[in-house]
């Protein structure tokens, strides 16, 4: 990985970072000014005063998302700060046009107070057609995503849903592998944070109708300290809420005594924490997800000699990457495309089966296309957008 660090500097210093704006029309002559900018550009902004609506056919706004990030829990690194985070925003940006033709921008709030961010992102709305939120750390993150719901765009906090969906679509197929249904599953998932909490959600099909999400037999949800459970007294309100729909068995203890005959580990911690003893505990042929990112709970190696049957982590050099970039950029593009005033759980189910469907034949080290496929994408945005609210 030292090699990738290198490297990554000496690209992002010669090219002064990876962004950069380009202008769909040339200003060669005087009429071409007169329409881009004044005096033709009054009656564009003339109509948009008119008809609010105009404003997505006529600017990019109609094609265009903030990546909102105040730096306080960037990938594996925690909290750098606002300029820390900047290249992995940019990063992200380039994401979002490669894979869906997305216009995107980085901003990077220096403030770390909720009100403040949610204010900021109110007041800069009217620029964008969906807002990115990334990198900001629980419990602010479910705070800020939940009081921007009535922005009338779509505003996604990605580091819960993007890698839901990419968790669902991966199981989906890993069950047909291993002769289980998803309503038979049992699933453990160490991390407690943004992305545990949405996966646990969305596997449990939270407020969801059952014609299109079926919830899985049981999830245990555990933090450094074990299983969260009612006979804890140290759960914050977050962890409280999650006791509504996981751990219906009132099981407590461990992460060794939550993965007593699970079918499904679900790893968004940090790494080294599991062994080929933990593993013995699950059910037989148990499915392995180790999303922690550089080191995965348990290196994929290790988890299959001590008889996964399926193994997925965060990185890109081994089979079965769990990458978000097979969702946002699909999901933002379905719903831009829908022009929908949120993105739903509906449309995030939409967009795990759309993904899953991309494997045509699942085997063991393919349940999840690879990350470079970028057909994928628009195949997530067409389901994303036939799922959107029509109201």
């Amino acid at each position: 990985m030292s090699e990738y660090f290198e490297r990554s500097v000496m690209l992002h210093r010669q090219l002064g970072g990876k962004l950069g704006t380009h202008s769909k029309v040339q200003v060669r002559t005087q009429d071409d000014l007169s329409l881009v900018y004044t005096p033709g550009v009054a009656a564009v902004s003339e109509a948009i005063a008119r008809e609010p609506a105009e404003a997505f056919p006529l600017s990019l706004k109609g094609n265009s998302v903030a990546i909102v990030s105040d730096g306080s829990a960037v990938l594996g690194l925690g909290n750098i700060g606002a300029l820390g985070a900047l290249p992995v925003m940019e990063g992200k940006a380039v994401l979002f046009q490669e894979y869906a033709g997305i216009t995107a921008f980085p901003l990077c709030l220096d403030t770390q107070d909720t009100e403040e961010i949610i204010r900021t992102v109110r007041l800069c709305a009217p620029s964008f057609g969906g807002v990115n939120l990334e990198d900001i750390s629980a419990p602010r993150c479910f705070e800020i995503e939940a009081a921007l719901q009535d922005l009338g765009i779509p505003v996604m906090h990605d580091d819960q849903h993007g890698t839901a969906v990419v968790v669902l679509a991966a199981l989906l197929n890993a069950v047909k592998l291993t002769g289980r249904t998803i309503e038979q599953c049992t699933v453990v998932i160490n991390g407690a944070g943004a992305a545990g909490t949405a996966i646990a959600r969305l596997l449990r099909c939270v407020g969801q109708d059952p014609s299109v999400c079926v919830p899985v037999k049981e999830v245990f949800v555990c933090d450094s300290k074990g299983i969260l459970s009612k006979q804890r007294e140290d759960l914050s309100e977050t962890k409280q809420d999650l006791l509504k729909y996981t751990n219906r068995s009132a099981r407590s203890g461990t992460l060794e005594d939550a993965l007593e005959g699970a079918d499904v580990f679900v790893g968004v911690s940090k790494g080294n924490l599991l062994g080929p003893s933990h593993l013995a505990r699950m059910a037989k042929d148990p499915m392995v997800f180790g999303l922690a990112n550089p080191i995965p709970e348990i290196m994929p190696d290790v988890a299959r000699e001590a008889g996964a049957a399926v193994v997925g982590t965060g990185r890109s050099d081994f089979p079965n990457q769990i990458n978000n970039v097979l969702a946002f950029p699909g999901i933002f593009r379905g719903a831009l495309d829908a022009r929908s005033p949120v993105i739903d759980d509906k449309m995030k189910i939409a967009a795990a089966h759309a993904l899953a469907a991309m494997v045509e034949t699942p085997e063991p080290e393919r349940v999840i296309p690879s990350p470079l496929d970028k057909a994928v994408a628009h195949r997530v945005a067409e389901a994303v957008q036939a799922a959107a609210p029509t109201s």
